[in-house]
């Protein structure tokens, strides 16, 4: 690909989606007017699957997403199978994706080169976590929520919500 980013994808599985995603995503649209935010299905992750459905992720995403003031129109699509096809059945030019800790660059460099050998000229672009969502994650969303605890600065109040269920 030559010339400017046109259209970047936003890959995750936002089980649920937190404020560290809106932020990746909010940035993800001042680096291409055309952001789609794909929400993998993910069936085996980490060996027990996801706790919300993709529907209800894909879902989550949208109201999270006005909910937090996305003044960028975003697209939020299911994504099944490679990234890579869905980028290409998408047209999109890279990847965007926020990195958090050292560990996640080493997953994310593996990922990468995966990606470029099935699919060389798509870009994948990092961005530094902001400082206030860096220990953010799903999965420590998911364990405050499971004990009891508060995640109201972490997610958004309609995602806060459906983990009080």
């Amino acid at each position: 690909m030559e010339g400017p980013l046109s259209h970047v994808v936003v890959p995750g599985t936002y089980d649920p989606v937190t404020r560290g995603h809106l932020d990746v995503i909010r940035r993800a649209c001042r680096i291409a007017p055309q952001v789609t935010v794909a929400v993998a299905a993910s069936k085996s992750k980490r060996g027990c699957g996801t706790w919300f459905s993709l529907e209800e992720r894909v879902q989550m995403v949208r109201e999270a997403w006005s909910e937090e003031g996305g003044e960028t129109p975003i697209e939020v699509r299911p994504m099944e199978g490679l990234l890579v096809d869905f980028c290409r059945e998408v047209g999109a030019h890279a990847v965007v994706k926020g990195l958090r800790a050292a560990t996640d660059f080493e997953y994310e460099l593996a990922q990468a080169s995966l990606n470029a050998r099935m699919s060389p000229g798509l870009e994948s672009i990092y961005v530094m976590s902001a400082p206030e969502y860096g220990y953010v994650s799903s999965s420590v969303v998911r364990e405050i929520a499971t004990l009891g605890g508060d995640v109201s600065l972490l997610v958004t109040p309609s995602v806060a919500a459906r983990l009080g269920r």
